[in-house]
């Protein structure tokens, strides 16, 4: 773990319980400025509800430069019941995180699942099912139905009023998500689910063919299998553990990972990435960000569980800074803190006594010291 490189971020910590989880991000990287030979420093800005307050939009075009100009962008919440129904639809903070997806041109969602052994028992799920889960959701997140085109609501003839929306997927989007996927299975157990209704949905039976075609002309030592969304959404629930990477459009991908989410027991643990396309130079714009929502009930309490987006930032090292040794010890302490019974009130059981935010990026810093120590006696 030494490298010579310097890092620029971005922080954007939003509204609610965002500040206090990313207070604790900035003592991880603080640590590691300290300890290690890379330097990363980091810019910090507004997008959400307090960007609307502070701008008089949920993101200023000065943030959107900043975070093309960084080497990732750490995001922790936005929303909350300050701004609920208070300004124009595109004013929203939830518009400012949409905002931000196109601007980098955020196309891969990367949500992991992962089941943490101190935390078994707090799944919805028999721990025998979900002992030693370890799933990455790969969803679309630029195409499909929530962006398809046309789209509204109009009055019929007879006066009843209908809804739409259309479902579209081209060649060039399936194939640049499937390519995600099946880069990611290489560093993980090599196989892919891919996921669609072609049974009933003409651009499921594109997306199929698609992925096919992609995985037998260049990924043909992955393993592939195909599976209709819903089957998906069963068996996640009757056995988890049969999947590694999972592929899907956007709309299935929304509903998967959620679901696939709970069978870790705690939102506050999850984090995920949002990836844009590969340059010249093999840098791609990226966002990392808790799956948690803002809190507001909890907000400047000390009560949010900050791991998922300390999580979060790990998926950064990983996956825009390169520093998978970092990104490796970073997750071990997490790991570790669980191990030794420490939680914040979302994830503690009777026998826990519950600690603050604060105090958990302080345990996080107190087992990075601990591996750091043994790493210099080894």
């Amino acid at each position: 773990m030494t490298q010579n490189e310097n890092y620029n971020l971005l922080l954007l910590a939003g509204d609610g319980i965002g500040p206090e989880a990313m207070k604790e991000v900035k003592k991880i990287i603080a640590w590691l400025n300290d300890n290690t030979s890379a330097t990363y420093s980091y810019d910090e800005d507004y997008i959400g509800g307090c960007a609307y307050d502070a701008y008089g939009t949920p993101l200023a075009d000065e943030t959107i430069t900043k975070a093309k100009q960084s080497d990732a962008v750490i995001l922790g919440a936005v929303g909350g019941p300050k701004w609920d129904g208070k300004t124009d639809y595109d004013l929203r903070p939830e518009a400012g995180l949409l905002k931000i997806r196109k601007e980098l041109g955020l196309f891969a969602n990367l949500r992991p699942a992962i089941v943490f052994d101190a935390l078994v028992d707090a799944s919805s799920l028999k721990p025998e099912l979900v002992k030693g889960l370890d799933i990455l959701i790969v969803r679309e997140l630029t195409g499909g139905v929530y962006f398809g085109e046309p789209r509204g609501i109009e009055t019929l003839e007879n006066g009843e009023r209908r809804g739409f929306n259309t479902q579209v997927y081209t060649t060039s989007e399936i194939r640049r998500i499937a390519e995600v996927a099946f880069d990611m299975a290489k560093k993980r157990g090599s196989f892919v689910t891919s996921c669609e209704k072609a049974n009933v949905m003409e651009s499921g039976v594109l997306w199929r063919e698609e992925v096919t075609k992609l995985h037998k002309e260049s990924h043909s030592d992955i393993r592939l299998e195909h599976m209709y969304a819903d089957n998906c959404a069963m068996q996640l629930c009757r056995a988890p553990k049969q999947f590694d990477v999972i592929v899907t459009d956007n709309l299935f991908g929304d509903i998967l990972s959620d679901e696939a989410a709970m069978l870790t027991g705690s939102l506050g643990m999850l984090p995920s990435a949002s990836l844009g396309a590969t340059d010249t130079q093999g840098s791609r714009h990226a966002l990392y960000e808790p799956v948690h929502g803002s809190a507001p009930d909890i907000a400047g309490q000390n009560k949010a569980n900050p791991l998922a987006t300390i999580l979060s930032f790990a998926m950064a090292l990983r996956y825009s800074l390169h520093q998978g040794d970092y990104a490796d010890l970073l997750e071990q302490a997490v790991q570790n803190v669980l191990n030794a019974g420490i939680r914040t009130a979302d994830i503690a059981e009777a026998q826990h006594t519950a600690i603050g935010t604060s105090e958990m990026g302080d345990a996080v810093i107190k087992q990075l010291n601990i591996s750091l120590e043994n790493s210099k006696v080894a």
